[in-house]
């Protein structure tokens, strides 16, 4: 038995051609590669893997959230100025509240590499108790996105560290990361004692 609290994670790929099966879809591994380093907690995965259709997007984030009971849900892919890149759309159809924050941090990081990552229209929103964020569709701007610029003068934080913190405040599990992947900022009244390992 661990001390840590579980987590149920769900992670949404958007993609056409994945989808159809005419490539193998990465933004997935990806994902769950990265997440499975950061954090210290169990994690029970719920994945979908949908085309670029709005409402076939929502209704997988509906479902994760809703009947699946994840209390964090990550997209990727589908956040471009394309006209089939829909899911800030889908994500937006589903939201019960805003959170401003998130894509504007993931855009500040990718403007560190890309000049065209103005063109990015990720967002993140809470439906009932879970976050849902959107992410880039390429493996390492995942992790660019979620981990930060810990080396860059001054180091960028990645968003990831605030994400334990705001599931704290919607009631959800309490996550602890592994700080050699990422460090969870949470102000001192609401930390816990980390149990033995």
């Amino acid at each position: 038995m661990t001390a840590f609290d579980p987590v149920r994670i769900g992670l949404v790929s958007t993609s056409d051609r994945a989808a159809s099966g005419v490539y193998a879809d990465q933004g997935i591994p990806a994902l769950q590669a990265w997440l499975g380093a950061a954090l210290r907690n169990p994690i029970t995965w719920e994945s979908r893997l949908v085309p670029d259709e709005q409402v076939r997007i929502s209704a997988a984030l509906c479902e994760l959230v809703d009947d699946a009971h994840c209390d964090l849900v990550l997209t990727t892919g589908g956040t471009g100025p394309a006209p089939r890149d829909v899911t800030p759309e889908a994500t937006l159809a589903v939201a019960h509240k805003l959170m401003p924050g998130f894509g504007e941090q993931m855009r500040q990081i990718s403007l560190a590499f890309v000049p065209t990552a103005i063109l990015s229209r990720q967002v993140a929103v809470i439906r009932g108790k879970a976050l849902i964020i959107n992410l880039p569709g390429q493996p390492k701007s995942i992790a660019e996105t979620l981990q930060g610029l810990p080396a860059a003068t001054p180091p960028v934080p990645g968003i990831f560290a605030a994400v334990p913190y705001c599931i704290d405040l919607i009631g959800g599990p309490y996550l602890e990361t592994d700080p050699a992947t990422v460090k969870a900022f949470r102000p001192k009244s609401a930390l816990r004692p980390s149990p033995p390992t």
